[in-house]
């Protein structure tokens, strides 16, 4: 019933072997299964198709990635967010390369213990490369097994339970095809709000549309609210238009990427706290403040900015030169300081970005 819906609704994505193609003997590259796996994670399919076409172009094997320069590849990764998925996307490619000759291995207990796979990652590849039939439990499938069994207990201590209804479903035959044909009926028709129940094809099973209860489910267990923290970052440039920036230490949030010198980021009842300058000099605060939200946490930025002397040797972070020097090459956030600082010539006070 559902596969017969997925073979001729199934969404087009660019790592994405059709039901037809499949069926004809096109198999899945599992390289790029895992790539948009990792890419996905946390991430819309909207934001993730540039990313990873960008990423397959410039590396379009896993030994190209694991080849690749780390600073490179947190570049290219800068604005998907979630940067410790870049560093483990390295660790793994560099590991299928040592361990399995550059081959992924076929296998869900070995992809599990590939860094930065976990088990999601190791079930969706294991079903869409392999065809293994190992359920994927992810927030769309999630959703239509809670509605399909009118299943109220919470998220996220109604995750077993989902799992077992998500494999209890799988077929032996085209599990992969199944795996992202329940994927792409929870993206398309059993939506977060009003689903479009009048044309899905599990409907009539459906306990939840049975009862009316679809719009109840899943039920979440209440978030607690976000704190605050601030910080200080200091945008300094030399008079030759190098900047002063500094790689990020690999452990921690924004690991290995690209960022400028500043102070903690910590939670206090005063706007910013007490931060050391990279540059014993006159520093001059941007008009506005950058807010950025991460899973744990909102974060507001004060930006400071001066024009640094050419001998100067700073404290923290090295000199980068204009030339080699992109935005694009930062994360988010401190991209957000990068266009606040380039914003500062209207007189009015601004903040760049949000907390949601």
């Amino acid at each position: 019933m559902l596969l017969e819906w997925y073979d001729v609704n199934a969404r087009e994505m660019p790592w994405r072997v059709s039901p037809q193609d499949r069926a004809a003997g096109q198999l899945p590259d599992p390289y790029a299964i895992w790539m948009s796996e990792i890419m996905l994670q946390q991430t819309t399919v909207a934001t993730v198709k540039e990313y990873f076409r960008r990423f397959i172009a410039r590396w379009p094997t896993v030994r190209d990635l694991a080849a690749a320069q780390d600073a490179d590849v947190m570049a290219e990764w800068a604005g998907l967010g979630y940067y410790a998925r870049a560093r483990n996307l390295l660790k793994c490619a560099r590991a299928v390369v040592d361990e399995y000759d550059g081959v992924f291995p076929a296998d869900h207990a070995a992809l599990l213990k590939l860094p930065g796979i976990g088990p999601y990652t190791a079930a969706a590849v294991s079903s869409i490369a392999f065809d293994l039939p190992h359920a994927v439990l992810d927030g769309n499938v999630e959703r239509v097994m809670a509605r399909l069994y009118d299943e109220h207990m919470p998220l996220p201590e109604a995750k077993p339970q989902l799992m077992i209804h998500a494999q209890t479903h799988t077929p032996a035959q085209r599990p992969g095809d199944y795996a992202q044909a329940v994927m792409d009926l929870g993206a398309t028709i059993c939506m977060p709000r009003s689903p479009a129940c009048g044309i899905c094809p599990v409907r009539e099973p459906c306990t939840a549309h049975a009862k009316g209860t679809m719009a109840e489910l899943p039920k979440k267990t209440p978030k607690k609210a976000k704190p605050v923290r601030h910080g200080t970052v200091y945008l300094g440039r030399r008079s030759d238009g190098a900047w002063l920036l500094e790689t990020r230490p690999e452990k921690g949030l924004l690991g290995g990427m690209l960022g400028w010198p500043g102070s903690e980021w910590v939670d206090v009842s005063l706007p910013h706290p007490e931060s050391t300058p990279p540059v014993q000099i006159e520093w001059e605060e941007v008009d506005g403040e950058v807010r950025h939200t991460f899973t744990h946490f909102h974060l507001i930025l004060r930006v400071m900015t001066a024009e640094l002397p050419q001998g100067a040797n700073p404290e923290a972070g090295e000199f980068k030169a204009q030339t080699s020097f992109q935005p694009s090459d930062l994360p988010t956030v401190m991209r957000k300081a990068f266009d606040l600082l380039h914003d500062d010539a209207t007189p009015h006070s601004k903040a760049r970005g949000s907390l949601l």
